[in-house]
């Protein structure tokens, strides 16, 4: 038994059980990694993967905890090598940050300038996704670091703490009519047409739980990821948008109206999440205080040391 053989089968079900992508993935043939994973069964004595012909169907029930165990090896493998390069090269190595196209574009740019000029020599790279995706990405040690408003909290193989709150705010073309009512109501912004963010995406969820209590129904004719795009169709005059505060600069913006809508949404928390039992190198703590200067070293080791919860509300 040895680490490759692990990291074939784990990279043959991250690939949903197509061997032809893992060994894509893994840069190697398909039939060694046949062969090893057949090694690897044959000395466990148990087949971890149910086979028609040569294709690899499912994963058997012994699998499936084979597979689980594999995962845990895996990660306390590279937190030895993390251990390692923490005393022995302490500012280089990588940090790959998973996070949503909101926080990336409004939030973590001057956080990365600073990290960057602190550590010229970790090479950082940030991947965008959804906030499923972000979580999935930590889960499975794709990412170091997942920032997001959505989703973090339903894994419980994350430890998830609050990183700062927002709000979201309302944004019209230039000459509207919602400009001229001092304080918009819900039941105002019903009246039209609504551009907003995706299912699932900034804060989304809340806009609908927000209306749906009032018994209204938003009149969505766009959704996007990004709010540029959002800005520029409310600036075609498609509709009214509802964005992220942090995304409306009236520097740039010139050519729409925003207005404030703290009295209508309640403020939503962006989260920092990293995988349980992941070893944090000392750089990827001074990343997460810069995002969020209250969540020091101490704060982020005493809330991976808590295995009753996956969440603190502080």
């Amino acid at each position: 038994m040895n680490l490759q053989q692990l990291r074939y089968v784990r990279e043959t079900v991250r690939q949903g059980l197509n061997l032809t992508e893992a060994a894509r993935a893994l840069h190697t043939s398909q039939p060694g990694i046949s062969k090893q994973i057949l090694d690897l069964e044959q000395e466990l004595g148990i087949d971890i993967f149910v086979r028609k012909g040569k294709r690899l169907v499912d994963i058997t029930a012994p699998g499936k905890i084979v597979v689980q165990t594999i995962e845990r090896l895996l990660v306390e493998a590279e937190n030895l090598r993390r251990i390692g390069d923490d005393y022995s090269h302490q500012d280089e190595g990588g940090l790959t940050v998973a996070t949503t196209h909101t926080q990336a574009r409004y939030a973590l740019p001057a956080v990365v300038q600073a990290f960057r000029a602190q550590y010229p020599k970790v090479r950082l790279a940030l991947l965008e996704g959804n906030p499923v995706q972000v979580a999935e990405m930590v889960v499975s040690g794709a990412a170091d670091i997942g920032i997001a408003t959505e989703a973090l909290t339903q894994y419980s193989d994350l430890v998830t703490m609050p990183g700062y709150n927002w709000r979201h705010c309302l944004i019209t073309p230039l000459e509207h009519p919602l400009l001229s009512v001092k304080s918009p109501r819900l039941q105002d912004i019903a009246k039209f047409p609504i551009i907003t963010y995706g299912t699932g995406m900034t804060g989304r969820t809340h806009l609908d739980e927000t209306f749906a209590a009032q018994g209204l129904e938003m009149d969505i004719v766009l959704t996007a990821i990004d709010a540029d795009v959002i800005k520029t169709y409310v600036e075609l005059g498609l509709g009214i948008g509802i964005i992220a505060a942090m995304a409306y600069d009236p520097a740039r913006d010139t050519r729409i109206n925003m207005i404030p809508a703290e009295h209508l949404f309640e403020p939503r928390t962006t989260r920092v999440a990293v995988r349980r039992t992941a070893f944090l190198r000392r750089y990827m703590y001074d990343f997460i205080e810069q995002f969020a200067p209250h969540l020091t070293r101490i704060t982020m080791t005493e809330a991976m040391a808590n295995t009753e919860t996956h969440d603190r509300q502080g």
